[in-house]
């Protein structure tokens, strides 16, 4: 792991741009367990830190004074509860308006009661709520039962989370990133009846932050595939997917 934390020389979190490019390193780090994140996190000036993992669904909360990070790990190809999570495309009625990914439902329900005790001695923190692939889905999701404590969620290479009365009813400030030709934003299929929620921030071949129009697209799409068979990649919408090199490298570009 990188010590990205040296580049944060302080953490402003009223520069949206800032908070683009942190929030994808703290998506990173929701990747590692306690042992390896603790460092870094206690480097940021947050002494108080937790790690959840119940039957393969893990997060990192951790917090100072002032505000309190609920960080989701993503999709690991080799935890059987992941791949599941992600392949049950099914829609269920939750505790929102509207049907939700039963996959992603079940994920955060494991968290759930762990989370709220948390969250519950700190009734006065700015929640902070981020996450990448399925770790951007669950995040979502727990913005959402929080968004009477107005949080602000952060997500990256996020998938599709529920249906359209789902998102009309989820009114919680979200930033979505989605990476050029990143695959998993284009799943769960828009005809089975998932859509997105949150404000699109869209980085393109080049890195940056532009709209998401037919023809912006199309330019990046093919600019993007054909960069990728110079370099013998395949799949180029599976390397746009990655937090590190897709999303944090680009979003560092743009922070003041």
């Amino acid at each position: 792991m990188r010590k990205w934390f040296e580049r944060c020389e302080k953490i402003d979190f009223d520069d949206e741009s800032f908070c683009g490019y942190f929030f994808a390193e703290v998506s990173a780090l929701a990747y590692l367990d306690w042992e390896q994140a603790n460092p870094h996190i206690k480097a940021l000036g947050f002494d108080d830190h937790k790690f959840l993992d119940v039957d393969g669904a893990q997060c990192h909360i951790f917090y100072d004074d002032n505000d309190i990070v609920v960080a989701f790990r993503g999709t690991e190809p080799k935890q059987w509860s992941d791949v599941k999570a992600d392949l049950l495309a099914l829609k269920r009625k939750s505790s929102s308006e509207g049907r939700v990914h039963l996959g992603f439902l079940r994920e955060i329900n494991k968290l759930w009661d762990y989370i709220t005790d948390e969250l519950d001695d700190k009734p006065d923190h700015q929640i902070w709520v981020c996450g990448h692939s399925l770790g951007g889905a669950m995040a979502t999701l727990c913005a959402y039962r929080l968004r009477d404590s107005v949080p602000i969620l952060y997500t990256y290479g996020s998938p599709r989370v529920g249906s359209s009365m789902f998102v009309d009813s989820c009114d919680v400030e979200h930033h979505r990133y989605r990476n050029n030709n990143d695959i998993v934003p284009t799943v769960p299929l828009w005809m089975m009846g998932f859509r997105h929620h949150g404000e699109l921030h869209y980085i393109n071949y080049y890195g940056n932050i532009r709209a998401l129009t037919f023809w912006q697209k199309f330019k990046d799409s093919i600019r993007g595939r054909c960069k990728a068979l110079t370099k013998f990649q395949l799949f180029d919408g599976v390397y746009d997917h990655n937090i590190t090199e897709g999303y944090a490298d680009n979003l560092m570009k743009h922070v003041n």
